[in-house]
């Protein structure tokens, strides 16, 4: 049966039932990546997995391909079995923090430089289990955000990222969102004469930094004093034409998209500490109470609010602080929630900053769809030269029909 209409008798069911339409079992995953460490002395140097994306091989769904970024460790192809076809290194001052599929197109946001760069994934370098990214980058584009090369380097730079097909105009869309601030860019991908993809402009937003609560008083998110509460997980869902970003101290956020940019943001759902009050204590460097909860936040998502990732009308929302994930409608209306748990020789997963779904069969591997999460603590981490322990991280691939059943 497809995972559409069984999703259609499931939530049938529920509301005969008052029982959420999806299980509650928890499920594990069936593949995981190598562990990557971010140490110097590593291979590849200073690699902290971030952030998956999913591209379907049009021909032979088996030999699909994961890509995942690793931070200053550049960007990593795998194959459905979570071994690594290819690594790409960051460019000089690169640090790769977010990656998205459009067509034959990855899509990363390079945090490091302010660019958004692109590779074009070749089917029969993944059919053959070989080389599958190719460099495909305007050598010309300018930075999202920053207005010059010196503001570049102050590091309010192009952060989470999704990218989609507008299916009205066949724009290829991709929406950015910057570091330490606000602002969230609009952007399309331009083929250039000589084959390289550059981006042009379409628009921009500014979400709020402070809101006004039901008691009358106004509330901002704790941070340091530079720093405006930031956006990173994003999906595009193109059909209707709304891009959900998730502002990590705050919540979800649902933006409808058009031709010259964005509409009327609306809040879907907010983390469980919105509207407490908290301060910055310089001394520690660390957000404290100053205050009672107020009880005006949500009860699903523990900041952060993080990896978001969509199908079959479902969003899917990382909640990293209690590593859970929460399933919602397109509305915004939780269903149900779920940890990913340790299964026969794979890991649990802890603290996920990113997640990527499809529902195309992909082979017995997968045969209704598979969900990537990536995994903010592998155990066990790894040992330093000097005994000391170094943080591990990694990407786990979870069979679909296990979270939606």
């Amino acid at each position: 049966m497809r995972i559409a209409a069984l999703l259609s008798l499931l939530l049938a069911a529920s509301l005969l039932t008052g029982v959420p339409a999806e299980a509650s079992q928890n499920p594990s995953p069936v593949a995981q990546t190598r562990a990557f460490v971010d140490d110097a002395g590593a291979d590849p140097a200073n690699a902290d997995a971030d952030d998956p994306a999913i591209w379907v091989h049009p021909e032979h769904p088996s030999a699909s391909v994961v890509l995942g970024t690793l931070k200053e460790g550049g960007l990593a192809a795998f194959d459905l079995k979570a071994r690594q076809l290819q690594h790409l290194a960051v460019p000089a001052g690169g640090r790769f923090n977010n990656v998205d599929v459009v067509g034959d197109l990855a899509v990363v946001s390079d945090r490091g430089r302010d660019r958004v760069r692109v590779y074009r994934i070749d089917p029969a370098g993944a059919a053959a289990g070989s080389r599958v990214l190719r460099d495909v980058t305007d050598p010309a584009a300018a930075p999202v955000f920053s207005a010059s090369e010196s503001e570049v380097d102050e590091q309010r730079t192009a952060y989470g990222l999704a990218a989609g097909r507008d299916p009205r105009t066949g724009t290829r869309w991709v929406a950015v969102t910057r570091r330490h601030e606000t602002r969230v860019a609009l952007l399309r991908l331009v083929d250039k004469p000589d084959g390289t993809v550059g981006t042009a402009p379409i628009g921009t937003i500014d979400l709020p930094a402070s809101f006004r609560l039901p008691n009358g008083k106004t509330w901002s998110p704790c941070g340091e004093p530079d720093e405006r509460p930031q956006l990173e997980g994003s999906v595009l869902d193109v059909e209707h034409r709304v891009l959900y970003t998730a502002q990590e101290d705050v919540g979800i956020w649902r933006i409808p998209l058009g031709d010259e940019g964005f509409g009327r943001p609306a809040l879907i759902d907010k983390v469980r500490s919105f509207g407490v009050p908290q301060r910055f204590d310089e001394a520690t460097e660390e957000c404290v109470a100053d205050g009672p909860d107020p009880g005006f936040g949500g009860k699903w998502l523990t900041a952060d609010a993080e990896g978001l990732t969509l199908a079959d009308g479902k969003l899917l929302a990382s909640s990293q602080g209690d590593s859970r994930f929460v399933v919602y409608d397109r509305a915004g209306t939780p269903r149900r929630d779920f940890r990913i748990v340790a299964g026969r020789g794979t890991d649990l997963v802890e603290h996920s900053d990113g997640a990527a779904i499809t529902t195309r069969p992909l082979g017995p591997l997968f045969p209704h769809g598979l969900l990537v999460v990536h995994d903010g603590e592998r155990r066990p981490a790894a040992t330093g030269p000097s005994g000391e322990e170094l943080a591990t991280t990694g990407f786990a691939f979870v069979r679909l029909e296990a979270v939606v059943r």
